[in-house]
């Protein structure tokens, strides 16, 4: 056993390793090609834009820790500040109860995910589902299919956009994302709900035959990855200076690809935080080459697609190995 245990370290240590690789190989190969692409304002547009990918990716990550899935969180995030927006336009509120309620719509839609998977039995693909389409509905019907606009507020887009540490270019929103990624890694390795969501991944009912509840757990699990779509919710309408309810759908493949690519397996029982960010950071800065070389954003799409499947398809082949392996130590 302990044996095994050292392999799968050595693993997770490897395919981190090979990411970062991938990572540098990727930056390398379009600087390359466009010399313009490693240039400094250029690297801090990618941490930008990575901003709220990199918070839709770690909140994509808990439920997929447990074999579940969320494919909601575009939308929740458009949701969320649609009515924040709308709070602070139409209702008067103060922004800053309006910061705080977008926040907590997020993290109750994450609540009804959970809910309706541990609680009503639904499978969490169909009831991410249902909530995709509740809230883009939703969305349109509340701002009039109209983007609300944060006016009257100056500070409001300085949230994303302003520079507190000083640095050229150095936005907010980048260090909101860093701060999130410490906050999550805390979470996952120095908390019990970080070894509890593992541990309903690797195998739920063994969890619960242990006196774990795991129903509470997972509404817990998705619980979270509402509040981190509310806080992307946040830093998108911030960047924009406003609600676009359009927007949302597509940005869940984007943040589940992250993911994967980081290191999450979509059979549930392994994770990882920092993967996530540099998973992030892969499919940024992939975007961003392909828009600089002119590629369609249709082509992208597929370009990426591509990609999750040759990810998952390792992912899936790694764990086929790794369960021989298992077989063989025992």
């Amino acid at each position: 056993m302990e044996k095994l245990k050292n392999l799968t370290k050595q693993s997770e240590f490897k395919r981190k390793i090979v990411i970062v690789i991938a990572l540098i190989v990727l930056l390398l190969a379009f600087g390359i090609i466009n010399p313009a692409y490693l240039s400094y304002n250029n690297i801090m547009t990618i941490l930008l834009a990575t901003s709220t990918n990199g918070l839709l990716a770690f909140a994509v990550s808990w439920p997929i820790m447990t074999a579940g899935i969320d494919i909601s969180v575009g939308t929740v995030m458009t949701f969320s500040c649609v009515l924040s927006g709308v709070a602070f336009n139409s209702a008067g509120l103060p922004i800053g109860l309006c910061i705080i309620l977008g926040i907590l719509v997020g993290t109750f839609c994450g609540f009804l995910n959970g809910f309706m998977s541990a609680k009503l039995g639904l499978p969490p693909m169909i009831a991410s589902l249902a909530m995709q389409m509740i809230t883009k509905g939703l969305s349109l019907v509340i701002s009039g299919c109209k983007p609300v606009y944060f006016t009257g507020c100056s500070w409001y887009q300085k949230i994303a956009t302003g520079n507190f540490l000083g640095i050229n270019g150095f936005y907010n929103a980048i260090i909101i994302l860093l701060g999130m990624c410490v906050v999550s890694y805390i979470i996952f390795s120095k908390t019990i709900f970080g070894r509890y969501t593992l541990a309903i991944g690797s195998n739920a009912e063994a969890t619960r035959l242990s006196g774990i509840n795991t129903d509470n757990w997972q509404i817990g699990v998705y619980t979270l990855c509402g509040t981190y779509a509310g806080i992307a919710g946040l830093v998108l309408s911030s960047r924009l200076n406003s609600a676009q309810p359009a927007l949302g759908p597509g940005y869940e493949m984007d943040a589940i690809a992250a993911a994967v690519i980081g290191g999450n397996s979509l059979m549930g029982g392994e994770g990882t935080i920092i993967g996530t960010l540099i998973g992030a950071l892969i499919i940024s800065s992939l975007q961003n080459g392909l828009r600089i070389m002119q590629i369609s954003t249709e082509t992208q799409y597929a370009i990426i697609g591509v990609v999750l499947i040759l990810t998952v398809a390792f992912d899936q082949r790694r764990k086929k190995r790794k369960k021989v392996a298992g077989k063989s130590n025992a």
